[in-house]
């Protein structure tokens, strides 16, 4: 993978968008983009940008969502729609005119956003170990985790101004990598994840985007009276041991997909919550099939125009 640059856009008033190329870009190509899960950067996708028979199959681009990696805006406040937004932005700054989505975690339901705004952009959309719905009591009793007891805390903490030497806690890193990685993390893939989040996360800044990321996650709007504009085919993926949203609660999500050409959900025996992470192979392997499968078979449809959205619960 290529390093971590930034394209400006006008949403939200000027913003700077993180993104990463595996390699040249070849618009004669498809073209495969990669959005992070809470908390992460590009760095999560280390496993797809060096796969050579993925990167042969398409393009790949990662782009870092508001408040994480290098994406900067003027605006305290940002939603999943302004990143969705931001992000197909983006793609036309970067003469990127189609592309399927694959997204993990809140990566996955942004996938989802920038499908219904863009219909005429994405050709299909891979969300891995998400949810479409929002941190509801139905979803808990699916077997999903509870997300304001692991938010709420978070934004507590973060509500005032510290210096610049201020990093986010060892603890806090821990729990983000047990949560996303599972019980079985690396010692080198610890370290690698401490130091990333503690740059990124850095002083007043950081603390600020950190907990923006929180109230996101804990607060959103869920999308389950929405799924029926999403047109394009769906490929989901969701692991066996992801520790934050079930398969069941998958399975009603894939569902709801009832308008798009075909919406299908592979499960991974041991998958973990960052199942790009924990089970690239089958991850990739999909991705390839689901690019190949549907890149011919693409036709426009009337785009939309791209302004600014809110959250809004449904």
């Amino acid at each position: 993978m290529k390093n971590v640059e930034t394209v400006s856009v006008a949403h939200l008033g000027g913003s700077e968008i993180g993104y990463c190329f595996g390699e040249d870009f070849d618009p004669s190509r498809p073209t495969l983009v990669m959005v992070n899960s809470f908390a992460t950067s590009s760095q999560l996708y280390r496993p797809q940008f060096s796969d050579n028979a993925l990167s042969d199959t398409a393009n790949l681009v990662s782009f870092e969502l508001y408040g994480h990696g290098k994406t900067r805006t003027r605006s305290e406040q940002f939603t999943y729609w302004d990143s969705a937004i931001a992000n197909l932005q983006a793609m036309d700054k970067l003469n990127v005119s189609s592309a399927f989505v694959l997204g993990t975690s809140q990566g996955g339901w942004v996938a989802a956003r920038m499908a219904m705004l863009a219909p005429a952009k994405i050709k299909g959309i891979i969300p891995l170990g998400t949810s479409m719905d929002y941190e509801s009591q139905q979803s808990q009793s699916l077997g999903c985790w509870n997300g304001s007891e692991f938010n709420s805390p978070l934004v507590d903490a973060l509500a005032d101004p510290v210096d610049e030497s201020w990093e986010p806690a060892n603890e806090f890193c821990d729990a983000l990598l047990a949560a996303g990685f599972g019980p079985d993390v690396s010692d080198d893939e610890r370290a690698f994840w401490h130091k990333t989040l503690k740059e990124n996360y850095a002083g007043d800044d950081g603390r600020k985007r950190l907990r923006m990321c929180a109230i996101n996650l804990r607060d959103r709007d869920g999308l389950y009276g929405r799924l029926d504009y999403v047109r394009c085919p769906v490929a989901w993926a969701h692991g066996t041991a992801d520790q934050v949203y079930s398969v069941k609660n998958a399975e009603l999500g894939v569902s709801k997909f009832t308008k798009s050409e075909d919406a299908k959900l592979t499960v991974i025996e041991g998958g973990q919550h960052f199942l790009s992470a924990s089970h690239p192979e089958e991850v990739n392997e999909l991705a390839r099939s689901f690019i190949s499968k549907w890149s011919e078979s693409f036709t426009t449809t009337p785009n939309v125009v791209i302004g600014h959205a809110t959250d809004t619960r449904d």
